[in-house]
């Protein structure tokens, strides 16, 4: 059955007059006997008994009234969802980030969210950069937050929108006292220390760095945790490479960071070009823009 003849029928029942219901909905009284006509012949039954004052529902009208009543009732529903997700009142965005931006950027913008539209629900998952994508190219997260190295943006498909976020420098982290802090060009001291790596991407460009520096790092611990990190740098366990974001989140007392003025990281977000036109994955993205801006 057509749902607009159906709500037709509605106005038809409510007012027991197809005048009435002319008049009501703007149209003409015999364009709403010709919607009502059409609808008898789909239901296969008639639905009115027409009398000079109006009409009276059949047995059958009554009965499919109180369906056009459910119908109209989950059409206003409907609206007043579709207002809410409009103005923000409303919505849900499926963040996937890395860890270190979990820990500073992404709870700075979902804390400004909350504050500016407390009904935008943001539901995070930790993970890294190409996990994050793959969601995104799923359809399981709706905006990654993803990081690359020496310039290069990460790949992504043409369905898919890359927003530029903010770079992230990297810095040498080693313990306190070492006599890289000291050095003119603290690479140079650290040719025969043990590393300490990342994630691949991260692992990658430290080696790219100390080749550049003329050596092979000798990489004798690997880990994506920047705690755990610092921790074996404090023991003297190993040197490494740290991005700005890892050190805001965690910075251990017994560790110094030494600024190298090498490419950093870049930051990105991404997301299904379409995913731009809803209104909350628009505001979660100018969120954590603000966010990466007010570093």
């Amino acid at each position: 059955m057509d749902t607009h003849r159906l709500l037709i029928f509605r106005e038809v029942a409510r007012t027991e007059s197809i005048a009435a219901a002319a008049r009501k909905l703007g149209w003409t009284q015999p364009a709403v006997s010709q919607h009502l006509r059409q609808l008898e012949r789909q239901a296969g039954l008639p639905l009115v008994v027409r009398h000079p004052r109006g009409i009276r529902l059949t047995e059958a009208g009554t009965t499919l009234l109180r369906h056009a009543d459910a119908i109209a009732t989950r059409l206003h529903a409907a609206e007043d969802d579709m207002a809410a997700l409009a103005n923000l009142s409303a919505g849900t965005v499926r963040l996937a980030a890395f860890p270190s931006a979990c820990a500073t950027l992404v709870p700075t913008a979902m804390t400004n969210l909350a504050r500016h539209h407390p009904g935008l629900e943001i539901r995070l998952t930790e993970c890294e950069p190409p996990e994050a994508a793959h969601l995104v190219t799923s359809g399981e997260a709706d905006l990654a937050v993803l990081f690359s190295h020496d310039n290069q943006p990460p790949d992504h498909g043409p369905d898919l929108r890359l927003v530029p976020l903010t770079n992230d420098p990297v810095s040498l982290v080693v313990p306190t006292g070492h006599p890289a802090a000291t050095a003119t060009e603290p690479l140079t001291c650290l040719t025969s220390t043990p590393w300490i790596a990342g994630c691949p991407s991260c692992a990658a460009h430290l080696t790219r760095t100390c080749e550049a520096a003329g050596f092979t790092p000798d990489i004798r611990h690997s880990t994506d945790d920047y705690v755990v990190i610092q921790n074996l740098v404090a023991r003297d366990l190993g040197v490494a490479l740290l991005p700005q974001l890892a050190l805001d989140a965690y910075r251990h007392p017994d560790v110094q960071v030494l600024p190298l003025g090498i490419t950093g990281r870049a930051l990105y977000l991404l997301c299904h070009r379409e995913a731009l036109q809803i209104p909350a994955v628009t505001q979660a993205t100018r969120a954590l823009q603000q966010a990466a801006t007010a570093r």
